[in-house]
């Protein structure tokens, strides 16, 4: 299975969370790309978009390369398995961290400005993105919405890889993949069209969302 670009991705997504739009769920979709599919699924249940925003931690000289994520609630996953295999030392990643966490601050007030932050406590989440590889930055994202002490939380996500996913069950209590594979080095080549999201595209879709849907925050 392949998906056209992540507006398709998100619209066959939609389709498997239509039991979940009678809890009046709230979706949270992870900047950037994720907000593209999330912004479908919240269009076909009804359902308010907002975001959740994390940023991967890499590895010192080669940042493309995850070691781990910091989130929203200032919660930090550091795969301590991967920075043995890399090399990598403790107090090379304490000065990374902060940085991370200083993004993660400057990019809520870039998509929320004002808005307050989703009241999730006691609500039905549907946590969304474009795909996981490695998944630490969704790890990072779920334990910061944990924290939040929501009613239900489901990820949400077009493909992943198989063992990612394993190690994520714990932390949810229901996982949506339209397709696993026990490889998936690239997300982007299981899309025909994987072009980059910009930060404006995210703000354009929680706009229009905010103007066609429910209240976007999930407030009222």
């Amino acid at each position: 299975m392949r998906f056209l670009d992540r507006k398709d991705a998100g619209k066959q997504l939609a389709e498997r969370l239509t039991c979940y739009q009678a809890e009046k769920p709230l979706v949270l979709g992870l900047p950037r790309g994720g907000v593209s599919v999330a912004y479908e699924v919240a269009r076909a249940l009804q359902a308010p978009l907002d975001v959740w925003v994390v940023r991967k931690v890499g590895v010192p000289r080669f940042p493309e390369l995850g070691l781990g994520a910091v989130a929203e609630g200032g919660i930090v996953y550091l795969n301590r398995d991967t920075m043995r295999q890399v090399g990598v030392e403790e107090d090379e990643v304490e000065g990374i961290v902060p940085l991370k966490a200083a993004e993660v601050a400057e990019r809520v007030q870039l998509f929320r400005g004002d808005r307050p932050a989703p009241q999730l406590t006691g609500r039905t989440v549907l946590m969304v993105d474009d795909g996981i590889a490695t998944g630490a930055t969704v790890r990072a994202s779920l334990q910061a919405l944990q924290a939040t002490h929501p009613g239900k939380v489901v990820l949400a996500v077009p493909v992943a890889a198989t063992q990612s996913l394993v190690e994520l069950r714990s932390l949810v209590d229901d996982i949506v993949c339209l397709m696993s594979t026990p490889r998936l080095h690239a997300v982007g080549a299981w899309y025909e069209d994987f072009t980059q999201v910009s930060d404006h595209e995210v703000l354009r879709l929680l706009e229009l969302a905010a103007q066609t849907g429910p209240c976007q925050n999930g407030n009222g």
